[in-house]
C-alpha cells in the first residue's frame, strides 16, 4: 500500500469554502445530467426556434443540456468524473464555461446588431434570450477563476499512460462515426440541398447545435442521422472516458504484514468496537494512519471505496485517520462511503464533510443481566422448553479446544449448510476454521448420538465479549434450535466473565420497530410494507425479529455517504458488498494470504500478555510533601531500616503506658506517632502521641542507635517504635531518652495534629480525623463498650445471639424504602435487609428460644444528622413476652450502657439553654399513650374517633404533612412524629399506638383500634420500639395484604407479602414479646452528639 499512500500525500485538503462550490458544481451537474434523460425521452415543450425551456436554463449556466444522446452520456460522465473528483473533470468544466461564455458573448453581439433575439421572435423572448446570453458571459468570465482557485477539492488525476489509449479510441469512434454519417447522407437526396449541408445540419443537430430552418423532406432525414451520429460520437466518447475515467484500483498485492498491524492495534484497544475483528476479513484492504496507531478496512467496488464499521486502534487518531482517508479517496477518485459506523465513528468521519444517516442499530446482550424468567421472554423460554424436549444438547467450545478432525469436520458442515451466497461484510468473517480465528467461540447444538442441528459462531469482542459470525442450522432442525443456543451461550457467559454478546445489526430497525406502535402514521406503515416485501430478498424484517424476541439493548450504526447524489452509487456498492446485490466475477477482489505460523505465535503471545491484569505505573501523580515522603523512605532503606516492617515486636501502645510503668526505671518499648520532630545538631526531639497520650522523646547521637536513619528518614505523623529509659531533658520536662528505634510505618501525607477543621475533609479522611481528634477515639471506644454491654445483659437474661440472612427475596420487617440488588448466579432481584424481624420471628416458631441480634440493617434513604442509610441495631424476642416485658428490658439495657459509658446511670440531656449537660436518669422512666400525648401537644382531646377533618385541620396548623389515603391513626402518628417527639428530653415510653400504622404488632388487650406498641424516645429522637407480636396468621396476611395494595398504589415504603414468614405462623408461634433498638441511636444518646460521630464510617458521597 506504501505506493498509493506516498501519492495521496501530496494531496492537500481543500478549504471549506472550495469544498462547498465543489460540492454546487457536482450538483448542478448532477440535476443536469438527470434532466437530460427527461429532455432526451420527451423532445417536446420546444419553443418555435427549438430548443426547450430547461436546455435555454441551463445553457444560462453554460452547461451543455440538449435533447440528444451525446449531451446526456456527456453530461453523466462529467457528472460521474466530478463526483469522483477527478482533475480532468474540472478542466472539462472550466473549458465549458469558456466556450458557453463565447457562445453566449456571439449570441448576445447578434442581438444587438440585429435588435431582437432569434429570427421570428417575439419581443419578450428576443429579453430572455439577452438575459440569458449575459449569465453565459459572466459566468463564463467568473466561473473558470473561481473553478481553478478550488483545484484541490478535484485532486484525482488521471495516470499518463491512459491519455494516449483513450484519445486513440475517442478519435478512431469519431472517424467511424463522421465516415458512416456522410456514406449514409450520399444515399439521401434532398431537393434544393447538397450533401455537404445536409452533412453539417446534421452534424450540428447531433452536436445540439441551432440548425437553420430546413425544408420539410430534409428535416426527418437530418434528424434520423444526426441521432445515428450522436449516438457514435457519444459511444466513442464513453469509450475513450471509461479508459481514462475508471476507478484507479490497487493491482499490487498488499503488504502481509497489514493484517498482523491490524491485529497488534486492535489488542492494544482500550474499547474495541463489536465488530473490529471482522477488519480481519481477507478480502478487505487496510489503510492505516500516517503515526501508525489506527487503521481501518475497506473495499473497492466500481467507484466507492467502502469502510466497514469503526476503525480500529487508537481513538485518538481516529480524526486523523478519517482525513487522511478522506485525502487518498479524494487522489484516487474514489467516492468515500463509510457502513455500520457507531455514533463515535460516525462523528470522526463527519468532520471529513460526509453525510450521515441511521443504517440500523446492534442488537446487544449482557450474560449478567439476561434471564427467561421474564413475562417478556415467554416465546424465547418456551422455544428453548421445545429444543430441550427434542433432545437437543449445547456444546460451547473455543476453536483453539477442538482437535483438528472436528474443526475440519464443522467447516466442511457449514459449507453443506450454507443455501446461498454468504452475506455480509461489515459483519461477517468470510472464513472458518483458520489458524488466525482459534479465540473463536463455537455454540454447537446436538443430539445425544451427536448430530449436529445448530451452529454459531462468535468472534471474540475484546477480551470480554463475543460477536455473532456465522448463525447456521440443519435443514429440518428442531424448532427453538437458536434460542437454546443463545440461552446457553449466556449462561457460558455469565461463568466466563463475558459481559457483552453482539448478535449484529439490524438494518432500518427502527422502522419496524415505529410500525408496530399503536397508532403508526401512513409513512411509517408504508415503509414498514415496503421493507416487508423486500425482506423476501433480503431477509431485514427476518433478522430484526431474530433479535428483537431476546429483548437486546440496541445500538444505533450510521452509513455515511459523500452527499445526495453520491448515496446511490454508495448504496448499491454497500448492496453488492454484503451480498444483496450480484457481484461481476471479474470484479471480484483479491484475498490477503493467510498470516504465516511465526506471525500467528507473535499475535497469541501479545495476546496472552495483554489478557494479564496490568497496573499502569503511572496511575496517581503524588504531591510535593507526598515525593519528599517517598525520598525519606528511600534514605531509610539505604540506612538498613525498612519503611514497612513486618514481623510482631514485643511493645506497648503509647496511650496503654501507665505511671507505675514509667516511674519503674526499666526500659521502656512503646509506639506512637511522631507529631513533631526537632533537630539541634547531635540532638533530636520527637514527639510522640497516641489517642491523646504524648510524650518527648530525647535522641542524641552518641547514645543512640540508628541515629542517622532518625535524621534523615522521620517525618511527622510516622509511626515508629521506640526503644529507651524514662528519663528528663536537660530543662527537666519527662522524656524518654532513646536508645534505638525502628520504622513501624511511614506515613506519605502530612497530619494535621492541630485538628481538621474542613467538616468534609474530617469524613472524608476518616483515618486522619481519628489520628487527630482523640474525642472521636473515645466515642468509638464507648461504643464498643456499650454494644458490649447490652451482649452481656441479653446473654444473662437467657437470650442467645443469632444471625439472619442480609440478601432478601421479599422485603419486610419494616416500612421503608429497600436497597436493591441481583444475583447473576440465578437471574434474581434481591434487597438488603431492612430490619431481621421476620427471619427471628420463623426462630422462634423454631423452638430457639429467647433471641437476639446486633446487625447492620439498609434503608434507600438520605444521611442527615439522625439517619445513615445503613445502621446497626439490636432486635430482641422473647417467648411468652410482651411489650411491658419488653418495656423493663429495654430500660435495664439502656441503663446498663449508661452506666458504663458514664460510671453512672446518666445520659448527656439537652438542657433548656441549649447546652448538654449529664443528668441522672436512674429513676423509672415515665410511660404515656401517644393519644395522650398528642392531645396534650395540640391542646384539644384526640382518638381514632376523632373527625377526620378536625386531624387534618391540626396537621394543616401544625404544618404537617400528609396524604390523601391516611387514616385517622396514621394522622395521630404524623402530629406525633412530629410534635410530640422533638419535645421530649426524658427518657420517656410512649404507649399504645393505632393499628393502622403497626402492622406486625398484636392489637390492645383492652383498647379497640390500638396495637400494643412502645416507642422509646429521649433528647428529641427515637431510640427504640416494642411490640406485643401479632401472631395470629390470618389477621397477619390481612395487614400484608394490605401493605402490598400500598405498594401497588405507589408507596415505596409499604411491606411485601412474605408467604414463608406466613408459612412458619400458621405453623403456630408462642406469644411474644419483640423489641429493636437503634444502637447508633444509642450512642448518641450516650454521647450527646450525632449519628456521624458515633459511626467509624459515616455514608458520605463520593468527589466523582
Amino acid at each position: 500500500m506504501t505506493k498509493q499512500l506516498d501519492r495521496a500525500q501530496g494531496c492537500t485538503p481543500p478549504a471549506r469554502s472550495h469544498e462547498a462550490v465543489a460540492r454546487v458544481v457536482i450538483a448542478v451537474y448532477a440535476v443536469a445530467a438527470f434532466i437530460s434523460v427527461f429532455v432526451l425521452l420527451s423532445r417536446g415543450g420546444r419553443r418555435p426556434g427549438g430548443s426547450s425551456f430547461l436546455e435555454d436554463l441551463f445553457g444560462s449556466l453554460n452547461v451543455p443540456l440538449a435533447s440528444t444522446p451525446l449531451s446526456v452520456i456527456v453530461l453523466w460522465i462529467i457528472w460521474g468524473a466530478l463526483a469522483r473528483r477527478k482533475r480532468i473533470a474540472l478542466i472539462a468544466v472550466i473549458v465549458l464555461q469558456i466556450s458557453g461564455g463565447l457562445l453566449s458573448l456571439a449570441a448576445l453581439v447578434s442581438l444587438l446588431q440585429h435588435g431582437r433575439g432569434q429570427e421570428g421572435a417575439p419581443g419578450p423572448l428576443a429579453l430572455f434570450t439577452v438575459v440569458q446570453s449575459i449569465s453565459g458571459v459572466v459566468l463564463g468570465i467568473v466561473m473558470p477563476f473561481v473553478l481553478y482557485r478550488c483545484r484541490a477539492a478535484f485532486p484525482a488525476k488521471i495516470r499518463s499512460r491512459l491519455w494516449m489509449r483513450a484519445v486513440a479510441i475517442t478519435l478512431t469512434g469519431f472517424v467511424v462515426a463522421l465516415g458512416l454519417s456522410a456514406f449514409l447522407l450520399t444515399l439521401t437526396q434532398v431537393p434544393g440541398l447538397n450533401d455537404s449541408e445536409l452533412f453539417a445540419a446534421a452534424l450540428k443537430r447531433a452536436l445540439g447545435l441551432e440548425v437553420a430552418r430546413l425544408p420539410r423532406e430534409a428535416v426527418r432525414t437530418v434528424y434520423a442521422i444526426s441521432q445515428l451520429t450522436s449516438m457514435l460520437l457519444a459511444g466513442s466518447i464513453c469509450a475513450g472516458l471509461y479508459v481514462l475515467l475508471r476507478p484507479s484500483s490497487r493491482s499490487e498485492a498488499e503488504d502481509p504484514s497489514a493484517e498482523e498491524r491490524l491485529r497488534e492495534q486492535m489488542l492494544h484497544m482500550d474499547r474495541p468496537d463489536s465488530l473490529s475483528y471482522f477488519a480481519t476479513r481477507r478480502d478487505k484492504r487496510i489503510f492505516t494512519s500516517s503515526d501508525g496507531k489506527a487503521s481501518l478496512a475497506y473495499r473497492i467496488i466500481g467507484p466507492v471505496c467502502l469502510v466497514a464499521a469503526d476503525p480500529v486502534g487508537d481513538r485518538a487518531s481516529w480524526p486523523a485517520l478519517a482525513r487522511e482517508w478522506m485525502s487518498t479517496c479524494r487522489a484516487y477518485g474514489w467516492v468515500p462511503a463509510v457502513i455500520g459506523a457507531s455514533e463515535e465513528a460516525a462523528r470522526a468521519y463527519l468532520e471529513t464533510g460526509l453525510s450521515v444517516f441511521a443504517l440500523g442499530d446492534e442488537a446487544i446482550l449482557k450474560p449478567d443481566s439476561f434471564t427467561l424468567n421474564t413475562e417478556a421472554m415467554t416465546s424465547v423460554r418456551q422455544a428453548v422448553g421445545r429444543a430441550r424436549r427434542a433432545g437437543l444438547d449445547v456444546g460451547i467450545h473455543r476453536m483453539g479446544d477442538l482437535p483438528a478432525d472436528q474443526r475440519e469436520t464443522l467447516a466442511a458442515t457449514v459449507e453443506d449448510w450454507r443455501t446461498e451466497r454468504e452475506r455480509g461484510f461489515s459483519m461477517a468473517l468470510g472464513r472458518f476454521n483458520d489458524p488466525a480465528d482459534q479465540d473463536t467461540v463455537v455454540v454447537l447444538a446436538h443430539t445425544a448420538d451427536g448430530e449436529l442441528h445448530g451452529l454459531l459462531s462468535f468472534v471474540p469482542w475484546g477480551t470480554r465479549g463475543l460477536s455473532l459470525d456465522l448463525m447456521l442450522r440443519r435443514p429440518g432442525a428442531p424448532n427453538g434450535t437458536t434460542e437454546l443456543m443463545v440461552a446457553e451461550l449466556m449462561a457460558f457467559g455469565r461463568a466466563q466473565g463475558v459481559s457483552k454478546v453482539s448478535l449484529n445489526f439490524a438494518v432500518f430497525r427502527a422502522i419496524f420497530a415505529d410500525g408496530e406502535r399503536l397508532g403508526a402514521g401512513l409513512a411509517t406503515r408504508v415503509n414498514t410494507g415496503l421493507l416487508g416485501v423486500l425482506n423476501r430478498f433480503t431477509q431485514v424484517e427476518s433478522l430484526y425479529r431474530a433479535n428483537a424476541k431476546f429483548h437486546p439493548e440496541w445500538s444505533p450504526r450510521y452509513f455515511l455517504f459523500d452527499g445526495i447524489f453520491s448515496l446511490p452509487r454508495a448504496a448499491v456498492a454497500a448492496g453488492v458488498a454484503e451480498g444483496f446485490l450480484p457481484e461481476l466475477p471479474w470484479a471480484r477482489p483479491a484475498r490477503r494470504a493467510p498470516l504465516c505460523q511465526e506471525a500467528l505465535d507473535r499475535l497469541r503471545g501479545q495476546s496472552l500478555m495483554l489478557r494479564r491484569p496490568r497496573v499502569d505505573e503511572v496511575t496517581h501523580v503524588p504531591s510535593s510533601h507526598t515525593r519528599l515522603r517517598l525520598a525519606q523512605a528511600t534514605r531509610l532503606m539505604r540506612e538498613g531500616m525498612p519503611p514497612f516492617p513486618l514481623g510482631a515486636q514485643e511493645t506497648i501502645a503509647l496511650h496503654d503506658l501507665t505511671q507505675a510503668d514509667w516511674t519503674s526505671g526499666a526500659p521502656l518499648s512503646v509506639y506512637g506517632r511522631a507529631a513533631s520532630v526537632r533537630r539541634h545538631g547531635g540532638v533530636i526531639f520527637v514527639d510522640l502521641v497516641d489517642s491523646g497520650a504524648r510524650l518527648q522523646v530525647v535522641a542524641e547521637r552518641g547514645s543512640s542507635q540508628d541515629f542517622t536513619a532518625l535524621r534523615v528518614g522521620l517525618g511527622t505523623g510516622d509511626l515508629i517504635l521506640v526503644r529507651g529509659v524514662p528519663g528528663a531533658s536537660r530543662n527537666g520536662t519527662p522524656s524518654l531518652i532513646l536508645s534505638s528505634w525502628s520504622m513501624a510505618a511511614k506515613a506519605f501525607h502530612p497530619i494535621p495534629f492541630q485538628g481538621m477543621t474542613d467538616p468534609e475533609a474530617r469524613l472524608r479522611r476518616r483515618s486522619t480525623e481519628l489520628l487527630t481528634n482523640p474525642d472521636q477515639v473515645a466515642r468509638l471506644r464507648l461504643r464498643s463498650r456499650a454494644v458490649h454491654a447490652l451482649r452481656e445483659v441479653l446473654i444473662g437474661e437467657g437470650f442467645i445471639e443469632v444471625e439472619t440472612p442480609m440478601l432478601n427475596t421479599v422485603h419486610g420487617g419494616a416500612s421503608a424504602r429497600p436497597f436493591r440488588t441481583f444475583i447473576n448466579a440465578y437471574s434474581m432481584d434481591l434487597t438488603l435487609r431492612i430490619a431481621p424481624e421476620l427471619q427471628l420471628k420463623r426462630l422462634l416458631v423454631g423452638g430457639l428460644g429467647p433471641v437476639f441480634e446486633i446487625g447492620r440493617n439498609f434503608r434507600n434513604e438520605g444521611a442527615d444528622a439522625t439517619h445513615n442509610p445503613e445502621f446497626t441495631a439490636l432486635e430482641a424476642y422473647q417467648p411468652f413476652g410482651d411489650y411491658t416485658t419488653m418495656r423493663l428490658l429495654t430500660e435495664k439495657l439502656i441503663k446498663r450502657a449508661a452506666f458504663d459509658a458514664h460510671g453512672a446511670v446518666a445520659l448527656p440531656l439537652r438542657q433548656e439553654d441549649g447546652t448538654t449537660a449529664l443528668t441522672d436518669v436512674s429513676e423509672p422512666w415515665a410511660v404515656v399513650s401517644v393519644v395522650d400525648a398528642v392531645s396534650e401537644a395540640v391542646g384539644v382531646p384526640v382518638g381514632l374517633d376523632t373527625e377526620i377533618e378536625v386531624l387534618l385541620d391540626l396537621c394543616r396548623r401544625h404544618e404537617v404533612d400528609y396524604r390523601p389515603d391516611m387514616g385517622p391513626g396514621a394522622l395521630i402518628e404524623e402530629l406525633y412524629g412530629e410534635i410530640v417527639e422533638p419535645a421530649t428530653i426524658r427518657p420517656t415510653f410512649y404507649v399504645d399506638f393505632p393499628v393502622e400504622t403497626s402492622p406486625l404488632a398484636g392489637p390492645h388487650r383492652t383498647k379497640a383500634g390500638f396495637a400494643e406498641r412502645w416507642d422509646l424516645v429521649a433528647n428529641g429522637m427515637e431510640i427504640g420500639t416494642a411490640y406485643s407480636e401479632l401472631t395470629d396468621p390470618v389477621e397477619q396476611r390481612r395487614r400484608l395484604t394490605e401493605q402490598s395494595l400500598k405498594a401497588a398504589h405507589g408507596d415505596p415504603e409499604a411491606m411485601a407479602v412474605d408467604e414463608d414468614f406466613l408459612y412458619s405462623l400458621e405453623t403456630g408461634m408462642p406469644p411474644a414479646g419483640g423489641l429493636g433498638i437503634g444502637v447508633d441511636r444509642l450512642i448518641m444518646l450516650l454521647t450527646g452528639t450525632n449519628i456521624r460521630d458515633v459511626l467509624t464510617f459515616p455514608f458520605v458521597r463520593p468527589l466523582s
